[in-house]
C-alpha cells in the first residue's frame, strides 16, 4: 500500500503510522472463544501463549461485558462522527468512551487512531484505550492498540458496522456497498484503512489514473515475447505463470505498482492480486464465477494487513487470500474463484525453463516508467499495519510455500529451506504434496497433477490458514 496526500484526514493519519511503524506485531488466526449470555461479565485467560514479533508476551484480556453499550458510551460514539465532519477533535467522547468500562469499544478506539491530526490527540485515544483495557501501552503505539485487540479477539460491541460506517465513509464515500451489505461475512473487526482511496475505473486498459489516489490496477496488459525483453535485468523477480501451455512473466517492479491485474492467459480470464504487505501474490481464474465474470480492483482497505479486493462489476468483497467472495452477490452466489499456481523466479531462469514466455512490455502497455525498486525498503524492519499474534514456528517474514492438499488441509513450505533440500537431491513432501522445482522458484504436485500454491509471507499464511502444517527439512 502507498499513501496518498489529497485527502484532508491522509496527512494526519500519515504521520501517526510512520511513528507507528517501529512497534508493529505480527498474526496468526483469531481464536474461537464462547460468547457471553447477557449481563454477564467473562475474564478471559492471561494471552501468554500469545507472542508479538518479539516474541513477547501480550497483556492480559480485559474483562469483556456482553449485552448493550453503556448510554454515556452511546453517547459519546454518537459525537464523535458530527465533531469529525466540523473538523473538530472529539476529545470529551474519546475520553467518555474510556471512562465507560466496556473493553469491546477498544476496537473502535483503535478505529479513531486514523482520524487524530496531532500527536495530542493520538496521546488522548490511548490513554482512552490504556484505560479501557486496564494495560499500559508502549511509547507512540498505534499500531500495538490494533495488535491488541487482535490478539484478545474481543467481541464487537452492538452496533459496531454502523459505528465503523460513519467513520470510514467520511474517508472514502464509495465503500458505502460493502458497509450497506447486512448479510456479508466481513469481519469488520479485522478492516482497516491502508491509506488509499478505491480504484474503482471502469477501465484500466490506457493508463487512466485515480484522481484522488488509488493503487492502479491494470488490464489486458501489452506483452512482447522473451527476446523483446532484453531491458529486464535477468536477476530481477518474476510472477510467472503457466495455464494451458502458455507462459507469462509479470515483472515484480510492475505488480508492486498496480498490486491487481487482470489478464487472459492460455484462453482463460485471470485476475492477478498482489498484496505486498504479505509479499502474497495470486492467480484466479475469472471466467467461471457462477454466471459472474468478476474485474478484480483494490478497495483500498485492508483485511488485517491483507490487501482488500473487490469485484467491480457486481460490487462484492472477495477475501483475497482465499479467492472466497464475502460480500453482495458474488457472497449470495457462494463464489470460491479457483487459483492457478504462480512461480516466483529470476528472469533469467524463467526465461531458460519457458523459452516461449511472453513478459509484459517494458512500459505497460500504458506508456508509463517503472521506478526498479517502488517500496524502497518499506517492510524491512517487520510489517507496518496491525496483524496480532505471531506465530512462533518462524520468523513474520519468513517466505513459504503456501499450499492446500488434496484433503483440505494447509501446508506451507520455507522456501529457502525447501531450495537447499532440492539442491541436495532431497525429496520434499508433505500431506501428499511433492514440491519440487520450476526455473528457480517452486512448484506442488498431488499424485502428479498441479497443486495450486503462492508463496507468502509466514505470519500471512499462518494467520489466513490456521493449523497450517509445516514441512521441516530432516538434519
Amino acid at each position: 500500500m502507498a499513501w496518498s496526500n489529497s485527502h484532508p484526514f491522509t496527512k494526519p493519519v500519515f504521520a501517526i503510522l510512520v511513528f507507528a511503524v517501529a512497534i508493529t506485531a505480527t498474526a496468526q488466526p483469531l481464536a474461537a472463544r464462547a460468547p457471553a449470555t447477557p449481563g454477564q461479565t467473562v475474564t478471559l485467560s492471561a494471552a501468554g501463549a500469545l507472542k508479538d514479533k518479539e516474541q513477547q508476551d501480550f497483556p492480559a484480556s480485559p474483562p469483556v461485558r456482553s449485552g448493550p453499550l453503556p448510554a454515556a458510551v452511546s453517547q459519546a460514539v454518537a459525537a464523535v462522527a458530527p465533531a469529525l465532519r466540523n473538523n473538530r477533535f472529539p476529545s470529551a467522547a474519546v475520553k467518555a468512551i474510556g471512562q465507560g468500562g466496556d473493553a469491546r469499544m477498544a476496537w473502535y478506539l483503535s478505529d479513531l487512531m486514523r482520524f487524530v491530526d496531532s500527536r495530542a490527540n493520538a496521546q488522548e485515544v490511548m490513554s482512552a484505550f490504556e484505560r479501557l483495557t486496564q494495560a499500559p501501552l508502549p511509547r507512540d503505539s498505534f499500531t500495538a492498540m490494533g495488535d491488541r485487540v487482535l490478539a484478545w479477539n474481543l467481541p464487537a460491541p452492538p452496533g459496531y458496522r454502523d459505528m465503523k460506517r460513519d467513520l470510514f465513509l467520511m474517508i472514502e464515500p464509495r465503500w458505502k456497498p460493502f458497509f450497506d451489505d447486512s448479510q456479508s461475512a466481513i469481519d469488520w473487526r479485522q478492516v482497516g484503512w491502508g491509506g488509499v482511496f478505491i480504484d474503482d475505473r471502469p477501465d484500466a486498459t490506457q493508463g487512466q489514473i485515480c484522481p484522488r489516489g488509488c493503487i492502479p490496477a491494470l488490464d489486458q496488459p501489452k506483452t512482447t515475447p522473451a527476446a523483446q525483453g532484453a531491458w529486464y535485468p535477468d536477476d530481477a523477480i518474476v510472477f510467472g505463470l503457466v495455464i494451458n501451455g502458455e507462459a507469462r512473466a509479470y515483472p515484480k517492479h510492475m505488480m508492486e505498482v498496480h498490486e491487481m491485474v487482470n489478464d487472459t492467459l492460455g484462453g482463460r480470464q485471470i485476475g492477478i492480486p498482489y498484496c505486498t504487505l504479505c509479499r502474497s501474490v495470486q492467480a484466479y481464474y475469472t471466467d467461471r464465477a457462477a454466471g459472474f465474470a468478476p474485474l478484480l480492483r483494490t478497495s483500498g482497505l485492508l483485511s488485517r494487513s491483507n490487501k482488500f479486493m473487490y469485484d467491480l462489476r457486481s460490487f462484492s468483497a472477495i477475501d483475497t487470500f482465499t479467492g472466497q467472495a464475502i460480500s453482495g452477490p458474488l457472497h449470495r452466489a457462494n463464489v470460491v474463484l479457483p487459483q492457478a499456481t504462480v512461480v516466483i523466479s529470476t528472469w533469467a531462469a524463467w526465461r531458460k525453463a519457458y523459452p516461449n514466455t511472453t513478459i509484459l512490455a517494458e512500459d505497460g502497455g500504458v506508456g508509463r516508467r517503472y521506478p526498479a525498486n517502488p517500496l524502497r525498503g518499506r517492510d524491512d524492519q517487520g510489517p507496518i499495519f496491525p496483524v496480532g499474534p505471531v506465530d512462533a514456528r518462524l520468523g513474520v517474514h519468513d517466505v513459504v510455500l503456501g499450499v492446500i492438499a488434496p484433503d483440505g488441509k494447509a501446508l506451507a513450505f520455507p522456501r529457502a529451506a525447501v531450495q537447499l533440500a532440492l539442491k541436495s537431491g532431497e525429496s520434499v513432501r508433505l500431506g501428499g504434496v511433492t514440491v519440487r522445482a520450476d526455473a528457480d522458484g517452486l512448484f506442488a504436485v498431488a499424485a502428479a497433477t498441479e497443486t495450486p500454491g503462492h508463496e507468502a509471507f509466514w505470519f500471512a499464511w499462518s494467520q489466513f490458514r490456521p493449523g497450517t502444517l509445516l514441512w521441516q527439512r530432516e538434519r
